[in-house]
């Protein structure tokens, strides 16, 4: 096939088929007529040889050489227009730019006071719109341009994407004062002793309980959440003990009446990253707000 012949338009709109599909909702995202959208389809069926997509009840099922190039076509739409949008002049001072990232509700009240405090002075119109992080990598989000970057924990980072180092964390065990079962020092008997809230963010097993496991021993875990928000201030109203991460348990042990201690054991920190599409390095914008945010930072706690 020729590709100056090609109409690249169509790719367009083959991609948002492919997301929809369903030729009226793809016609409405593309702003287009439900006819020229059908026509579109049908011109692409003739050029690839290939049905593309069959209906199936009301709505249209890829065949297996539209699911071919379903990747291939969509990274290549990306990369035009993260190319072109590579050379704007992006100006903080009058843009009104809105960029969509995930976090974790720990992440989320650590850095974002700051960075919307920092925004408010150099670029009052830009617009974040946060969304919630779960423990994996939101991999098709951020290829599909869904989210521009997410902040968090992450064991495993693909090479299509970039990581920048954001902080280091350690972990920390919080009980309210005057708690009946610890004194001044907590050790690990003391530690297995206590009732604990487990913030679990989606996990089935953390990074506590697997050093536990390996050393064959086992904590008494009889609430589970997945908000690191809320576990503080039942915390500091119960009996019930926390390991949470230094910053957010230094942070509620000035406002509630919270103990802190270190662990008992020996236990590696962790790393937060920003992570997001290698090929967007070269967006402008993109790579003003990483600046931002790692200029947000908490400073790095003991390891």
């Amino acid at each position: 096939m020729n590709i100056y012949n090609f109409d690249l338009n169509l790719l367009r709109v083959l991609d948002v088929l492919l997301r929809e599909r369903n030729v009226s909702r793809a016609a409405e995202r593309l702003s287009l007529s439900q006819p020229a959208v059908s026509n579109a389809l049908n011109r692409l069926r003739e050029l690839l040889d290939d049905p593309l997509l069959v209906r199936v009840g009301r709505g249209m099922q890829p065949t297996p050489r539209a699911l071919s190039l379903e990747a291939p076509i969509r990274d290549a739409l990306q990369q035009i227009e993260h190319t072109l949008n590579a050379g704007d002049f992006f100006d903080p001072a009058t843009s009104r730019q809105r960029f969509v990232i995930a976090v974790t509700d720990y992440v989320e009240l650590l850095c974002m006071p700051k960075l919307m405090a920092r925004l408010a002075q150099v670029a009052p119109g830009v617009q974040l719109a946060i969304e919630h992080l779960t423990p994996s990598l939101p991999t098709e989000a951020l290829d599909r341009g869904e989210l521009d970057l997410v902040l968090g924990r992450f064991v495993e980072v693909p090479t299509r994407f970039h990581a920048c180092h954001w902080a280091s964390e350690t972990l920390q065990v919080a009980v309210r004062k005057g708690h009946p079962q610890v004194g001044e020092t907590l050790d690990l008997d003391d530690f297995l002793r206590l009732r604990h809230l487990w913030v679990h963010g989606g996990q089935t097993r953390g990074m506590v309980d697997q050093w536990l496991e390996e050393q064959d021993l086992r904590r008494d875990v009889v609430y589970t959440t997945p908000n690191y928000l809320q576990a503080a201030h039942i915390i500091a109203s119960s009996d019930l003990a926390a390991v949470l991460p230094t910053q957010l348990a230094r942070y509620f042990a000035r406002l509630l009446p919270l103990q802190l201690f270190d662990l008992p054991f020996e236990l590696n920190g962790f790393q937060l990253d920003i992570v997001s599409l290698a090929q967007r390095q070269n967006d402008t914008a993109l790579r003003w707000l990483i600046e931002q945010i790692s200029a947000t930072a908490p400073k790095a706690t003991h390891l």
